[in-house]
């Protein structure tokens, strides 16, 4: 089997390396925290002290990272220059199309292979094996690692969407999506509760069978019960898109109008395990 090296193994990359011991594979892990890697060493796996170590002792080489900023800089200053032919480097993190582009150009060049598979489930669906996954790359090079992709995420909902950076451009649809939602439906509520209304009153009066009227109730009963400054509209991510939009030369004028909104605001949540201020505060505060 091959060899696999996991870098990143947090709530979601330590469930998905613990899949691929059960499975069956050699896994080495490397990660900032001790308790992570003591965690996956219980379950099997060895123990790599350096990123170096793992891109050298590995086939196939997993990274399941925080941001696209640590991502790339990790790429540019380890996985590139250790990248030796026919090695595989998949990334599960959220990325920057572009970014993700430019560097599977850069792999190519050392005869290696990135393959972008971000995905979407949360550490729940970490745990058990079951993500929406969405790939990109070489269309060889992802069935090569199409197992390991299946071990970590399920076969259900794997889609291969096109070359490298394409996974990440789906996932961006998925992500703005999710985020742009949400924030429709807050201000539609923060509307009618800054007009006068109650929140709770909102709730039952759109009651209804269309889709959205759920998502309207859900968010006026956040608003009733004071969790509204809880929901994100995936604040942290937004600036990749942004950031892909003007590489490609189009824009993207809601994303942008919130993201300047938010982006003044103190950051006093969680949104997908960051700091972010709240879309919720701001409408209410201003």
């Amino acid at each position: 089997m091959d060899r696999i090296g996991f870098i990143g193994v947090g709530a979601m990359g330590g469930p998905m390396a613990r899949h691929l011991l059960q499975a069956g594979y050699p896994v080495c892990v490397c990660d900032t925290s001790e308790e992570r890697v003591a965690a996956c060493v219980e379950a099997g796996a060895s123990r790599a002290e350096f990123v170096d170590d793992v891109v050298r002792q590995s086939d196939i080489v997993c990274t399941s990272l925080p941001s696209s900023e640590t991502f790339v800089t990790l790429a540019e200053r380890v996985l590139l220059p250790g990248a030796r032919p026919g090695q595989l480097f998949i990334d599960f993190g959220t990325v920057i199309p572009t970014e993700t582009q430019r560097l599977a150009r850069a792999f190519a060049e050392h005869g290696a292979a990135l393959i972008d598979a971000p995905v979407s489930g949360g550490p729940g669906g970490a745990e058990k094996a079951r993500l929406l996954m969405f790939v990109g790359g070489d269309a060889a090079a992802v069935e090569r690692c199409r197992p390991v992709l299946e071990t970590v995420g399920g076969a259900e909902r794997l889609t291969c969407c096109g070359p490298s950076g394409m996974g990440q451009v789906v996932k961006g649809v998925n992500q703005l999506a999710m985020g742009l939602g949400a924030a429709a439906y807050l201000e539609a509520v923060a509307f009618g509760v800054r007009a006068g209304a109650d929140a709770e009153t909102i709730g039952r009066a759109l009651g209804g069978p269309e889709p959205w009227r759920s998502i309207v109730i859900r968010t006026a009963e956040a608003a009733a019960s004071g969790k509204a400054e809880q929901m994100g509209v995936k604040f942290r991510e937004l600036p990749y898109y942004l950031q892909a939009a003007h590489d490609l030369g189009f824009s993207l004028p809601i994303t942008d109008t919130i993201y300047g909104f938010c982006d003044a605001g103190e950051r006093m949540v969680t949104d997908d395990n960051r700091p972010a201020p709240s879309f919720w505060h701001e409408l209410m505060d201003k």
